[in-house]
C-alpha cells in the first residue's frame, strides 16, 4: 500500500479509502490510486481488512450444496449469487454428495474463513455442526430440507402436495398400477415425496402395490436398472412417478431404449433442461430453485444485518407442467 501511495503521490489514508470503497476522495485522486495499484499489481487483502473493521464482516457467504452439477443446485447457486452480488458479497460454494464428512469439512472450512453466513442443503447427519456454527455467531439458513436445529431459518417446498396431486392426475387418466422411484430414504425430500405418493394413492382409491415401489434409487444408472426391473414384472406399471430429476433422466432413458415412452406415463419431480423438447415432453412437478435461492439469501442477510427474531420457515408451492408424458391414458384395471 505504501508503494501505491508513493506512485500516486497521495497518503496511505487516501489509498485505504479508495481500495475500501469509502467516500471522501475526489475522482481524479481515486483514478490515480487505481492506476498505480494496477501498475504495481496490488491486490487488496479482504481478510486483513475485515479484521480491522468494527463489524468484522468479510463480505462472503458459504453455500453448501448436494451437487453443484445438478441442474437444481446450479439454479439455486446462481440465485444466491445474484442476490449476494447486489450487496457486493462473494459466494463460496461446495458440494457434499450426501456425505456428512464432506459437509462437516465444508462447514469448518467456511467458518474458518469467517464467512458472514451459511446457506446449507443439509444431509441431516451433521446438525450439531450447524448448531455449533450458529452458536459461534455465523448465521445459518437451511434450504431444500429442514434441520433439527430449531433456531435455524429454512426454505423448502411442499413436496408431499406436489406428488399427491400428480398421483391424482394419473389416476384420473385411468392408471391403476402406478410405480414410484425415490432417492435415498435418508434424504428428507425423498421421504416427503414418497409419503406424498402413498397419500395420493389413498386419496384416489388406488391400491399401493409394494412391488411397484423402488427406494434408494440414487443416480441415473440406478434409475435405469430399477425401471427395467419394474417393466419386466409379470404385471408391470402403466405409469411411473420419479422422485428426483436425475432419477427422471434414468427412467426416461430406459423408456426410450425400450421404445415405451409413448405408452408408459411418466411424471418427474423437478424440471429438466430441454424436457419440453422431447417427444413426448416430460411432465414434471416443478419447484422454483431461483425463488428458493433468493428467499434463502434474503433470510440470511436479515440475520447478517442483526435480526434476532424467532426462526422463520418458508414453504413454497410446486406447480405441475403438463407436457404429455404424464397424461398418457392407462388401460384401467387394478
Amino acid at each position: 500500500m505504501r508503494d501505491v501511495a508513493t506512485m500516486a503521490g497521495v497518503g496511505i489514508a487516501t489509498v485505504s479509502r479508495v481500495v475500501n470503497g469509502k467516500p471522501g476522495v475526489t475522482p481524479d485522486l481515486a483514478a490515480k490510486v487505481t492506476r498505480a495499484a494496477e501498475l504495481l499489481g496490488y491486490r487488496h487483502d479482504m481478510t486483513a481488512s475485515s479484521l480491522r473493521r468494527a463489524d468484522r464482516r468479510t463480505h462472503t457467504l458459504g453455500l453448501i450444496l448436494e451437487d453443484a452439477a445438478n441442474p437444481f443446485s446450479a439454479a439455486l447457486h446462481r440465485a444466491v449469487e445474484d442476490t449476494a452480488a447486489e450487496r457486493g458479497v462473494l459466494v463460496l460454494a461446495g458440494s457434499t454428495d450426501e456425505d456428512p464428512v464432506r459437509e462437516r469439512g465444508l462447514v469448518g472450512t467456511f467458518t474458518a474463513r469467517r464467512v458472514d453466513g451459511l446457506i446449507v442443503v443439509p444431509t441431516g447427519l451433521t446438525d450439531t455442526d450447524l448448531d455449533a456454527a450458529r452458536g459461534a455467531g455465523t448465521p445459518v439458513v437451511c434450504v431444500d430440507r429442514p434441520t433439527s436445529v430449531r433456531e435455524v431459518d429454512t426454505v423448502t417446498v411442499d413436496n408431499r402436495a406436489g406428488v399427491r396431486a400428480a398421483v391424482g392426475r394419473l389416476h384420473a387418466a385411468g392408471h391403476r398400477r402406478i410405480a414410484f422411484l425415490g432417492d435415498l430414504p435418508t434424504i428428507w425430500t425423498a421421504e416427503e415425496r414418497h409419503a406424498g405418493f402413498v397419500e395420493g394413492l389413498a386419496e384416489s382409491g388406488s391400491v399401493l402395490h409394494p412391488a411397484l415401489v423402488r427406494r434408494a434409487v440414487h443416480g441415473v444408472e440406478a434409475a435405469q436398472e430399477a425401471t427395467r426391473e419394474l417393466l419386466a414384472l409379470p404385471r408391470p406399471p402403466t405409469a411411473l412417478v420419479s422422485g428426483q430429476n436425475l432419477v427422471t433422466v434414468g427412467v426416461r432413458k430406459t423408456l426410450q431404449d425400450l421404445r415405451r415412452q409413448h405408452d408408459v406415463a411418466l411424471i418427474g419431480f423437478d424440471d429438466l433442461p430441454f424436457a419440453d423438447l422431447l417427444d413426448p415432453g416430460i411432465s414434471v412437478i416443478a419447484q422454483d430453485p431461483v425463488a428458493i435461492g433468493r428467499e434463502a439469501a434474503t433470510l440470511l442477510f436479515d440475520r447478517v444485518d442483526g435480526d434476532l427474531g424467532p426462526a422463520r420457515h418458508r414453504v413454497l408451492t410446486t406447480r405441475y407442467l403438463a407436457r404429455g408424458s404424464g397424461e398418457l391414458p392407462g388401460p384401467g384395471g387394478v
